[in-house]
């Protein structure tokens, strides 16, 4: 039996900040953006046969990012798509309005080439217990699985953007049947 070679696929991450790069500053004593962490979680993941592109589009906590923000997020997502140079589309994103920008993603590119993941963490890399590399693993995992579409990857689920909707009671993500427009 002959060994089949690596699939050599190729994503794009897009950071934008949010929980999953937050840090704590004792000067201020909260949690901050501060240096940029996607590159040490992606390198500490093990994906032998799968290059990572990482893009940093900005950092910002995701209830602070305004819609000039949000669309900047949607047209590089269309552009990437379009070009056909990646197999899929990782972005990083705060969990508060992670959900919402899934939406618009969705809705201004409604059949894209490939899948479209958005992903974060509930707690910050580099705190303890933090889920930022068990969902960006995931997330990269799904890349390789789901048909072309926009998702959101966390903690273990795959939704499709439509139905994505932060449960803050349980602090994870679920599928809604009805969820509202923002």
């Amino acid at each position: 039996m002959t060994p089949t070679a690596p699939s050599n696929r190729r994503l794009c991450l897009l950071a934008t900040g949010g929980t999953i790069e937050k840090t704590y500053d004792a000067h201020e004593g909260r949690l901050v953006l501060g240096e940029p962490i996607i590159e040490t979680l992606v390198a500490a993941l093990c994906h032998p046969d799968i290059t990572i592109d990482i893009e940093r589009l900005m950092a910002v906590d995701s209830l602070d990012m305004q819609a000039d923000e949000r669309a900047a997020v949607t047209r590089r997502v269309r552009e990437l798509d379009a070009s056909g140079a990646y197999d899929g589309i990782l972005i990083t994103h705060g969990t508060d309005t992670l959900a919402t920008t899934a939406r618009a993603i969705a809705t201004d590119l409604p059949r894209p080439g490939r899948p479209i993941i958005l992903t974060g963490a509930m707690r910050p890399y580099r705190v303890a217990d933090s889920d930022a590399a068990q969902n960006l693993a995931q997330a990269i995992m799904a890349a390789r699985l789901v048909a072309p579409g926009v998702y959101g990857v966390l903690h273990g689920r795959v939704i499709e953007a439509s139905r994505l909707q932060k449960d803050y009671e349980r602090l994870t993500f679920i599928e809604s049947l009805s969820v509202e427009c923002n």
